[in-house]
C-alpha cells in the first residue's frame, strides 16, 4: 500500500509595503513585530516602494525577502502595474501598508487577489499636522472599499481618523506602539560620546526632517544656555539621526553660538546605548503619532520634555514623567528644559516614573501580540488554505 507523504503548509505571507526601509521609528516597529512574531505564525516580506538602506540588517527573522520598486518622485502611475505583479507571484495572504504614501496601493492588491489588506496610520506630515488635506481625506475615504482595517497608533488618530476622516468605526482598530524593554532599559551600558566631565546631556532621536522641527530645539537649548551662563559648560544638546536638514541644522547650532555643545552623530546602530549617555530627551516635533523614540527613552528611564502633539500627551504626562509644551515654541521649551537642568532630583523621579508607564503600557510583547490577533481574525475571515499557499503564475 503506497503511503502519501503530507508536506506541512506554510505559514501565510504578510507582505509590508512601506516608503523606504531607512533608520526611523516606523521602521523599528515594522523590524520588532517582524523579528518577534513567531516565524510559524506568519511569515514576511517587506516591499520598498523607493529603496532599503543598512537599516535592513536588524532583520533576524528568518526568510524575510526584501524587494525596491525604485520609485520616482512624482504620480508613479507604473508603480501600481509592478506591485500588481509582484503580489500576484508572491500571493500573499495579507498587504499591510503603512502611512498616506502607501495607502493608495490597497486597490491594486485587491485586484491582485490579496485577501486581506491593512493600513496602518502611524502620523501625520509635516504640512498637514492636523490631519485637514481634504484631498488626501477625501482618497482615504475612496479606499474604504479596498481596506479592511484601518491601524491607528495612538488615541489621537484614532479620532482623526473617525471624526475628521469618517472612516467607519468598525474598519478601525487601535493597536498602540511598542518597544524591546529588554533592549532598552536603564543600568545597562551607555555609549561613549566625545565629552569629558559628565556633562548634563539633552538628548534627541529623530530623522533631521521638518516634522521633527530639531531647529526650535536647537534654539530652545541656546536660550537655556544664555539663561545660565555659569552653567554652559556642563550643558550638551546631542541629535542622533541623519536626513536633508542636517547642514541646515549645523549651520543653525553655529549661527546659535552653540556649535561647541552639541553633537551630530548622524545615524547610529546603537540607539539604546546612546539614549543610556543622556540625562534628559526632548523631542520637538510639529506632528506626530505615537513616537517610538519616545517610548525607548522613557523606557531608557529618561524623563522627557516634548511637545504636546499627537499622541505624545498620551504618553508623558505633565509633572509625571516628564513636561509638556506648545510646538514651535522654543521659549517655553527652554523653561522646561531648565527645570530638569536645575532640580536634578526632579530627573531622577521623573524618569523612574516614565519607565514604569512603558512597562505596564507599551511592551512590544502587547503590540506583536495584536497584530497578530488581527492577522488571524482577517486571515480566518476573508482566506482558505489554498489561497494562502498555492503560488500563482507571474501576470
Amino acid at each position: 500500500m503506497a503511503v502519501t507523504k503530507l508536506h506541512p503548509v506554510p505559514a501565510p505571507l504578510v507582505v509590508h509595503l512601506i516608503y523606504r526601509l531607512d533608520f526611523g521609528g516606523l521602521e523599528t516597529l515594522l523590524v520588532d513585530c517582524i523579528n518577534h512574531m513567531p516565524p510559524e505564525r506568519y511569515r514576511h516580506a517587506i516591499v520598498c516602494l523607493t529603496d532599503y538602506t543598512a537599516f535592513a540588517d536588524k532583520i533576524t527573522a528568518p526568510n524575510v525577502e526584501l524587494f525596491a520598486l525604485h520609485k520616482q518622485p512624482g504620480l508613479g502611475l507604473d508603480m501600481h502595474v509592478k506591485l500588481f505583479k509582484l503580489l500576484r507571484r508572491l500571493r500573499p495572504a495579507v498587504l499591510h501598508t503603512y502611512n498616506f504614501a502607501c495607502a493608495e496601493y490597497a486597490a491594486p492588491a485587491w485586484a491582485a487577489g490579496v485577501p486581506v489588506r491593512i493600513h496602518a496610520e502611524h502620523g501625520r506630515d509635516a504640512s498637514d499636522p492636523q490631519g485637514l488635506n481634504r484631498k488626501h481625506n477625501f482618497l482615504r475615504r475612496a479606499l474604504v472599499p479596498f481596506i479592511d482595517r484601518y491601524v491607528p497608533v495612538s488615541h489621537d488618530l484614532a479620532r482623526w481618523l473617525k471624526q475628521v476622516v469618517r472612516i467607519p468605526a468598525a474598519r478601525c482598530e487601535l493597536i498602540m506602539n511598542g518597544v524591546d524593554t529588554e533592549r532598552f532599559a536603564p543600568d545597562l551600558p551607555a555609549a561613549a560620546t566625545p565629552w569629558a566631565n559628565e556633562p548634563f546631556v539633552i538628548g534627541t532621536v529623530g530623522r533631521l526632517q521638518d516634522v521633527k522641527d530639531q531647529a526650535t530645539l536647537i534654539e530652545a537649548f541656546a536660550l537655556l544656555c544664555a539663561a545660565r551662563p555659569a552653567m554652559r559648560a556642563q550643558l550638551r544638546l546631542a541629535i542622533v539621526g541623519d536626513g536633508p536638514l542636517r547642514a541646515r541644522l549645523e549651520q543653525k547650532a553655529q549661527d546659535a553660538g552653540v556649535a561647541d555643545l552639541v553633537w551630530f552623530p548622524g545615524a547610529r546602530n546603537d540607539i539604546p546605548e546612546l539614549m543610556r549617555s543622556f540625562d534628559l530627551f526632548a523631542l520637538s516635533s510639529i506632528a506626530e503619532g505615537t513616537p517610538v523614540t519616545l517610548l525607548e527613552a522613557m523606557a531608557c528611564g529618561l524623563p522627557v520634555v516634548a511637545t504636546a502633539v499627537g499622541g505624545i500627551p498620551e504618553v508623558v504626562q505633565d509633572g509625571v514623567n516628564g513636561a509638556l509644551v506648545p510646538a514651535s515654541n522654543p521659549q517655553a521649551l527652554a523653561e522646561a528644559l531648565g527645570r530638569y537642568v536645575d532640580e536634578r532630583a526632579r530627573v531622577a523621579q521623573h524618569g523612574a516614573a516614565a519607565r514604569s508607564n512603558i512597562e505596564r503600557h507599551y511592551s512590544v510583547a502587547a503590540m506583536v501580540g495584536a497584530y497578530t490577533a488581527l492577522y488571524d481574525q482577517l486571515c480566518n475571515t476573508k482566506t482558505t488554505p489554498r489561497e494562502i499557499t498555492q503560488p500563482c503564475a507571474e501576470s
